[in-house]
């Protein structure tokens, strides 16, 4: 049977970047406006008055110190508040494909092999520019490949679903080589002007070259990988094709990203830390010898707390890798990018676990081990 490794992956970085203080300073101009406009009604006790937040709340709650985003000019317009991405012509590559296309670029070059070999694409990835055609096949075409390509949704937890899928297709001898894209462009499902969640979300790209093991010696073989899903309304975004046919519903805040942070804390750590030291059991694989954990990066305290309990004591700075200071949360992404800043120094034979978890909730598993 053939045995699938990840032979490279790669990364996009978008042009901009906003600072915690920027977000904040921005957030309170829109606080102090609302306040100014609604002060009677909220002397009479009709609305509430808004809270104005601080940089330094931010990081205390996530870990985050900014974030790359494609636009930052609409964002940080109090009257706005949101990115400004023109709608572009069918003729022209749209926005995520192009960001997916420069990720996929990237790893093709890190991995050295010809790009006509990959027989399929999975475009993996919390929000789809559209619903057809899937972006996937999109992105096939703006690379020139051949074969077949489909897109793949279940949040934050898109990138290891992906993996395991490709994995999968090599293991079964459906395909010798799969590339599987996550564009994230966070920031457009964002409600800026919430308090508790406007500062959570980054923009970025990420790819990741699976092949059969004989067509590379370098890269990493994969001992394991594992899914799991569990209905949750906790983590919510009701944006869709539907709402055109209940208008009275369109300008609600549930037509963005909607959470509930404790709640999901309280029952997506244990969840995950669970499925970890399952999955390692089954394969035979001792957690606390792992070199390094690639988490999902959504919170700081999350990750920590995962950290402890799969390695079964304080973790290392290098062993829990955190880039959430600097991306934020990049939903499918963030796992990948963690991976692929953070394992050059990895000797044959070590191993390490690629992890995400998220709204559904889902959550994926993937065990490696380098060459």
């Amino acid at each position: 049977m053939p045995s699938p490794v990840i032979a490279a992956t790669g990364l996009y970085v978008p042009p901009h970047s906003i600072t915690n203080e920027e977000l904040v300073t921005t957030f309170n101009a829109y606080v102090e406006e609302f306040n100014t406009t609604n002060a009677a009604a909220i002397a009479r006790g009709e609305i509430a008055s808004l809270l104005p937040s601080s940089a330094e709340f931010i990081e205390k709650a996530s870990g985050i110190k900014s974030r790359h985003v494609m636009d930052k000019t609409g964002i940080l317009d109090p009257s706005i508040m949101r990115p400004i991405i023109p709608e572009r012509p069918n003729d022209e590559v749209s926005i995520l494909a192009e960001m997916a296309t420069a990720a996929a670029v990237d790893a093709i070059k890190n991995w050295g092999g010809d790009p006509k070999d990959l027989d399929a694409v999975i475009c993996a990835a919390s929000n789809m520019q559209r619903p057809y055609p899937a972006m996937a096949v999109e992105v096939q075409n703006a690379l020139g490949l051949v074969g077949f390509a489909f897109d793949v949704n279940v949040a934050c937890s898109s990138a290891t679903f992906g993996i395991k899928t490709a994995a999968d297709f090599i293991s079964s001898g459906s395909a010798k080589a799969v590339l599987m894209v996550n564009p994230e462009i966070c920031s457009g499902h964002l409600n800026f002007r919430d308090r508790d969640s406007h500062f959570i979300f980054g923009d970025v790209a990420t790819a990741v070259v699976l092949t059969d093991a004989t067509m590379t010696s370098a890269g990493w073989t994969i001992l394991g990988t594992r899914l799991k899903t569990q209905f949750s309304n906790n983590i919510r975004n009701n944006f869709g094709f539907l709402n055109r046919a209940a208008p009275e519903g369109i300008g609600k805040s549930d037509k963005l990203f909607v959470q509930e942070g404790r709640k999901v804390y309280r029952e997506v750590v244990p969840m995950v830390t669970d499925m970890i030291l399952e999955h390692a059991r089954d394969i035979g694989l001792d957690p606390h010898g792992l070199k390094r954990l690639w988490l999902h990066q959504a919170n700081i305290n999350m990750n920590e707390m995962i950290g402890r309990k799969v390695l079964g004591r304080e973790p290392k700075p290098d062993e829990n890798v955190i880039i959430l200071d600097t991306f934020a949360n990049t939903s499918s992404a963030g796992s990948i990018i963690a991976f692929h800043t953070a394992n050059s120094d990895f000797a044959a034979g070590e191993k390490g676990l690629i992890c995400s978890f998220g709204a559904g909730y889902s959550a994926g598993t993937v065990f490696v081990e380098k060459r």
